[in-house]
């Protein structure tokens, strides 16, 4: 019930962003200037939007190395690619699957979890870098869109502030109660083992020898996501002006429309870049949808048919080894 709900809440706020992105937007003022779209352009980002993708499954491979020095990338791809179809429709949803289709008795589920939140810490962090990088370098234009539209809104609000506390201590009240009981009950010491998978899992950084190709990994798929950016910038007319200063802040924007939990982003990531394109260079809300369509769904068709064939290749696979057996 309570994931129903979840889902269904994010449906509406996904319609709603949806439509605020969408609002008094000329259609056909859209389409002349999709017709006037640079598609060697297009094809560029298509190249960046693959090579991420590769860079997050060998980057994900190696957290996986430490629990299981015998896996192959070939299998993290294809898990790689199934979870982000599934999380096209469900919002983190593919997070799960990536588990569920990796567990083994070398890798237990709550230890791939472990990995995942291990990626995503190094996401966030990347993130935060990107954007306060962008800021940086551009004060003088970007300053002043960022103190009124992100810094004044959630200062301004005591009791966002206030839930944000209220969480952080429910969380560490959570893990005091674990530790506590953890010896009186059977729940508890169950969530105790949970947590210290967990913890493992996302240790496992740590147990990684080499730790330059995770880097250099972490900072390919960085890149790919900036050069997909810049490269639909470029692909428009109205917008293949803006430098990459304004790529790289454009870029961090479209970071933030993402993280927020809508089925793929859809809607949110819409009304943010619209929103900044419009305010900050003065583009048409015709043009700031346009290069938000062309950037999110864009790579959201070359996740899909990625995940497809990745999904047959699976089945495929775990076909001919059962048959093997049987034989």
């Amino acid at each position: 019930m309570g994931n129903v709900l979840k889902y269904t809440l994010s449906l509406i706020l996904a319609g709603v962003l949806v439509y605020f992105a969408c609002r008094g937007v000329n259609w056909q003022v859209f389409m002349e200037g999709l017709r006037a779209t640079n598609w060697f352009c297009i094809a560029c980002f298509f190249a960046a939007s693959y090579c991420a993708l590769i860079f997050r499954a060998m980057r994900w491979k190696q957290l996986l190395r430490p629990l299981d020095p015998d896996i192959h990338y070939g299998r993290v791809w294809d898990v790689t690619n199934i979870g982000a179809l599934c999380s096209i429709a469900i919002p983190t949803s593919g997070e799960f699957l990536r588990c569920a289709m990796l567990t083994s008795p070398k890798l237990p589920f709550q230890k791939v979890f472990g990995t995942i939140l291990m990626e995503r810490a190094w996401d966030i962090a990347v993130v935060f870098v990107i954007f306060f990088a962008a800021l940086f370098l551009g004060w003088g234009r970007f300053g002043g869109f960022f103190i009124d539209n992100i810094w004044h809104p959630l200062t301004d609000r005591a009791l966002f502030l206030l839930i944000i506390l209220a969480l952080v201590l429910a969380v560490v009240a959570f893990f005091l109660a674990v530790r506590r009981l953890k010896e009186r009950s059977r729940f508890f010491a169950k969530m105790d083992e949970t947590i210290r998978g967990f913890l493992e899992g996302f240790a496992t950084f740590a147990r990684i020898r080499n730790k330059l190709p995770f880097l250099l990994n972490t900072l390919g798929v960085w890149g790919m996501y900036y050069l997909m950016t810049y490269f639909v910038l470029k692909a428009i007319p109205d917008l293949s002006h803006l430098n990459a200063g304004d790529g790289l802040f454009v870029a961090s924007i479209g970071n933030i429309g993402s993280a927020i939990p809508v089925p793929g982003g859809i809607g949110a990531y819409h009304y943010l870049l619209r929103s900044t394109l419009s305010v900050l260079y003065g583009a048409s809300n015709e043009i700031g949808l346009l290069f938000a369509t062309l950037s999110h769904e864009l790579h959201a068709v070359l996740v899909i048919v990625l995940g497809a064939w990745s999904y047959i290749m699976r089945v495929v696979i775990l076909k001919n080894r059962n048959a093997k057996r049987n034989n």
